[in-house]
């Protein structure tokens, strides 16, 4: 498994009865996590000291219970600054799991030798943005929904990287991959988060059971000729690592040769020598 042990600023404090405790900077959030299944006894005081907890409904969804909570704070990540701030279906605008990943190409643009154009689709609140660009990376972000544009240059600004080589783009990420295939641009290195479910700003319809493979297929054609890596992520249950392995062997690896790799990613629990399941990642990367 791939983890994401470098935090300072975050951790899960505590888990049990299909919840998890965490610390984001000064507080303490409780939120439902489905890999949750063990109910161990809640020792950690910051159960009964929380600052928001999060209530999942039987009927789906669910809501927000807020203690000396601010509408918004930041943390960091060594020396990227990200605002957060509670919002629906239990998300704070972070993936701290995804961090394993961030260090991980952040280190291959480092020691490129030269600079990188790098794509980021479904690209989020943009901790991967940032990170690739402070790696030294030229990035274009591209995300449907034009709030999580917005929140994106706000922690580019928190960073210092308002004047960074990004392109903000709101727009659909299958229909801007396929423009990108006829105008014959390419980029070094892809990043891809994609959604198990969403829609796209004019009502597009994703999923990612139907359409991850066919626009894998269409993003690989836009991977430079001396392209360094790709990147696809999935917290999409049905999907699991040996899936976006062979996904990436016949669409990318096939044709450009170089190594494939997949695993789980998590997070390491402080109460124990165990490590929380957050999704899956699989990473190509060109021959050295």
């Amino acid at each position: 498994m791939w983890v994401a042990d470098h935090w300072k600023d975050y951790e899960v404090l505590d888990t049990s009865g299909g919840e998890k405790l965490e610390r984001w900077g000064e507080y303490l959030l409780v939120r439902p996590d489905p890999q949750v299944i063990w109910n161990t006894p809640r020792l950690h005081p910051g159960w009964s000291q929380k600052n928001g907890h999060y209530h999942r409904s039987t009927k789906g969804g669910g809501e927000w219970e807020f203690f000396r909570l601010p509408q918004e704070w930041s943390i960091g990540y060594r020396d990227l600054t990200f605002r957060l701030k509670p919002f629906h279906f239990k998300h704070t605008g972070l993936f701290p799991e995804q961090a394993v990943n961030w260090d991980w190409f952040s280190s291959i643009i480092q020691n490129a030798g030269r600079p990188l154009k790098i794509l980021n689709l479904f690209a989020y609140t943009g901790g991967a943005t940032l990170s690739a660009a402070r790696a030294g990376a030229a990035v274009t972000h591209v995300d449907a929904s034009r709030g999580m544009v917005t929140w994106a240059r706000e922690n580019a600004a928190a960073s210092g990287l308002a004047d960074a080589p990004i392109r903000w783009l709101v727009d659909d990420c299958v229909k801007f991959v396929e423009r990108e295939i006829r105008r014959g641009n390419h980029y070094d290195g892809i990043i891809m988060d994609p959604p198990s479910y969403g829609r796209g700003p004019r009502g597009e319809i994703w999923k990612i059971e139907d359409h991850l493979y066919p626009l894998l297929e269409r993003t690989a054609q836009i991977l430079s000729r001396d392209a360094c890596f790709f990147l696809i992520n999935s917290y999409t249950t049905g999907l699991q690592p040996a899936v976006l392995r062979y996904l990436l062997q016949i669409c990318i690896a096939n044709r450009l040769g170089g190594q494939v790799e997949a695993d789980e990613i998590g997070l390491p629990l402080s109460c124990s020598n165990l490590v929380l399941p957050c999704g899956a990642s699989g990473r190509w990367i060109c021959e050295a």
